[in-house]
């Protein structure tokens, strides 16, 4: 049963709040009319989606148009097994060292960010970690250094990283290379199905929902066939990959509901023509804030270098930090909602999913334009 956009019905009164939110963020409006139209009875069964077995026809329906529409979005290959597992993207910090760690207990780590220090605290406690390399300032800009100056290592079980790190607003416009025999694993959260990926480029993608697939409760998992395999003796059986692919995540009750809304969300990227038309959007989105941003530097500023600004995330401050909440608090009365930067960096953070329409993103882009002619 295949996952289509069904038609709107316009005579619905439509939000008015654009939530920049770093997560959970905002969905396709498309999407969430849907679901409301389905809620009490999903395609004539008299039943929520919500109170179907999940081993259930009707249910294995929604999970592999799911899948295949992932592949097709991903161009994902064969050789690559997708899971889609009950909760965050966190818990891959922990199935990541537990299921990869093999003969070599030790793993290469760039630290990033705050979620790129979480994984390598939860990776610590498996085996041994060796952070080859961390954000750089220059000039109060954060960057990232290029490879040639990590101290990644040949006898690593794997490398990781985090493409893009939400709170700093902090994104490889890069792929790292590894050597031969070391896999490439990524937490793709924040950045997944924003921007074109080669994933043969990886032998791990992982990511959360909850920013650009769909609701918080379900993570995707893109793994490799070749590491598959047993993993550490004292892993939790729900934290094995084998055992997770073995059942086609199907182990134990999934998350129904999230799964539901992420084949939705994977519809509706297909109906706006596919990850590169969604990348063409995302640009200019950026492109937009950035420079406003840039256009008015004695009030705005960005502090981090331009080569490595986040397509996802575009992270600032105002120069009065005194004037930061009277700018949230203006934004919040335009409909401009949760654009406060996380409290360990405080500022200003408007997250631009692919759900976030360029409208939203223009109308903040004439709020901070007006906002520095009132009080620049």
């Amino acid at each position: 049963m295949q996952t289509v956009m069904k038609p709107i019905d316009k005579k619905i009164t439509m939000r008015k709040v654009y939530n920049f939110s770093a997560g959970p963020g905002m969905l396709p409006e498309d999407v969430l009319l849907q679901a409301q139209a389905e809620m009490l009875d999903w395609h004539g069964l008299g039943m929520s989606i919500m109170e179907l077995g999940h081993r259930g026809p009707e249910f294995k329906s929604v999970a592999e148009q799911a899948e295949a529409d992932l592949r097709e979005l991903m161009n994902i290959p064969a050789n690559y097994k997708v899971l889609f597992l009950a909760g965050g993207a966190s818990i891959q910090f922990a199935m990541v060292p537990l299921n990869l760690f093999d003969g070599r207990q030790i793993a290469d780590y760039i630290d990033t960010g705050v979620w790129s220090k979480k994984a390598i605290a939860e990776a610590s406690r498996y085996g041994i970690v060796n952070v080859a390399a961390e954000t750089q300032h220059q000039d109060h800009l954060a960057y990232i250094p290029s490879q040639d100056t990590w101290a990644t290592r040949e006898d690593a079980a794997y490398l990781h990283y985090t493409p893009n790190e939400t709170i700093a607003g902090l994104e490889f416009n890069w792929v790292p290379k590894t050597f031969a025999d070391v896999p490439l694993v990524a937490d793709m959260t924040s950045m997944i199905l924003s921007r074109p990926v080669n994933v043969t480029d990886y032998g791990v993608i992982y990511a959360g929902a909850q920013k650009n697939i769909g609701q918080a409760g379900i993570t995707i998992v893109i793994i490799r066939d070749d590491l598959i395999r047993e993993a550490l003796p004292y892993t939790p059986s729900l934290y094995s990959y084998e055992l997770q692919a073995e059942n086609n995540s199907f182990y134990n009750t999934p998350p129904t509901y999230s799964w539901y809304i992420s084949g939705l969300v994977l519809a509706w990227m297909k109906k706006q023509g596919g990850v590169q038309a969604i990348y063409e959007i995302n640009k200019r989105k950026a492109k937009t804030l950035y420079s406003i941003i840039d256009t008015y530097s004695d009030f705005y500023s960005c502090r981090v270098r331009a080569d490595c600004r986040s397509l996802m995330n575009v992270m600032f401050y105002l120069k009065n930090d005194e004037l930061t909440p009277l700018f949230l608090e203006q934004a919040h009365d335009r409909g401009l909602a949760n654009l406060r930067g996380h409290k360990v960096s405080g500022g200003v953070r408007a997250s631009i999913y692919n759900a976030m329409p360029e409208e939203g993103v223009n109308l903040l882009a004439d709020f901070m334009a007006e906002f520095v002619k009132k009080y620049g």
